[in-house]
């Protein structure tokens, strides 16, 4: 195999001329890099790019776990990294997990195998004990509050956010609110779980399991959602969504079965996107392309720990 050695002595410089040719460096005359060129032609040869970062100690690639690439949620936040990503001559690595721990592992061996300079986790997994023993490999930035623990993260209060729309319901005269999630693990779930108890407590309203409907993701979950709201002799006169797909689908079942909406059965929900904007959803803005800048600028900022929060903005429309 031609090695760099071989490009040398074909072209009659020195092996440093010929480093500085393959890496653009300027200062080499006109005759020189010809004659480089020439003898990489001639040799078909390439520069090992591995061999380059591990040189250099850095590979210009980030990875970024997401559970789902098909979900509007994750996209959104993906093309936010992307973004940033081309402004600063970085590459991505999509990894994509289904929520199945082992391949958030591969990703972390990924980050430890340097691979990889940094990690980026939309949405965790794996436990927190096993995310900070990675750290010493390089940046890890988390998508949700990570503010009592060592590890970079740009965040939404959802403990927060939650009660804000809770008590946003609870004004319009609604004292008999349920919600939908996804997941009914992770740290953004257990910030809405809490609030929404906190809530019930705070206003003495009493606590109904049935109202809680999670494993919801998409526009069909929602649309069986409203088909088990039907079959309900008590059911909630308000629904807070954590997808406005979910509440799309939500909204859709109700209409198709003569649930009125808002004066059956209110409807709000989070993130703003072009389908809440199309169906008239109230939901609570959050920007996630921005959020997404900001996760790479976290990832390229090195070991530095930092915590940013996420502000939301209420959009009222026409569903409660």
């Amino acid at each position: 195999m031609t090695n760099i050695r071989d490009i040398a002595k074909m072209a009659g410089v020195s092996v440093t001329t010929v480093s500085r040719v393959i890496n653009n460096h300027p200062y080499v005359s006109e005759e020189k890099v010809s004659a480089v060129k020439a003898a990489m032609k001639k040799f078909n040869y390439h520069r090992n790019i591995n061999a380059v970062h591990l040189s250099r100690g850095k590979t210009h690639l980030i990875g970024v776990v997401v559970p789902f690439s098909n979900h509007p949620y994750f996209g959104l936040l993906i093309e936010g990294i992307a973004n940033a990503a081309l402004d600063h001559n970085y590459k991505l690595a999509l990894i994509q997990t289904n929520y199945e721990e082992t391949k958030e592992m591969e990703a972390l061996r990924m980050l430890e195998d340097k691979q990889i300079d940094s990690l980026i986790i939309c949405s965790r997994i794996c436990a927190w004990d096993v995310i900070e023993s990675y750290r010493k490999y390089g940046s890890i930035i988390l998508c949700e509050d990570s503010r009592n623990d060592k590890i970079s993260s740009t965040y939404i209060d959802h403990y927060k956010t939650f009660t804000m729309a809770l008590d946003y319901l609870y004004e319009k005269g609604h004292h008999q609110i349920g919600y939908t999630i996804g997941r009914q693990t992770g740290a953004n779930s257990s910030q809405r779980d809490a609030a929404y108890k906190d809530f019930l407590t705070r206003y003495a309203l009493r606590y109904e399991p049935n109202y809680i409907f999670t494993s919801r993701f998409d526009v069909e979950d929602g649309v069986n959602v409203a088909e088990h709201l039907l079959d309900m002799k008590n059911r909630p006169t308000a629904l807070l969504v954590t997808s406005d797909q979910v509440a799309a689908g939500i909204l859709t079942g109700c209409r198709e079965n003569g649930l009125d909406v808002p004066d059956d059965i209110a409807i709000m929900s989070f993130d703003n996107q072009p389908i809440s904007k199309v169906m008239h959803i109230t939901t609570l803005e959050i920007p996630f392309v921005e959020v997404g800048k900001k996760l790479f600028h976290q990832a390229v900022n090195g070991q530095e720990v930092s915590h940013e929060e996420i502000q939301v903005r209420l959009i009222e429309r026409k569903t409660v």
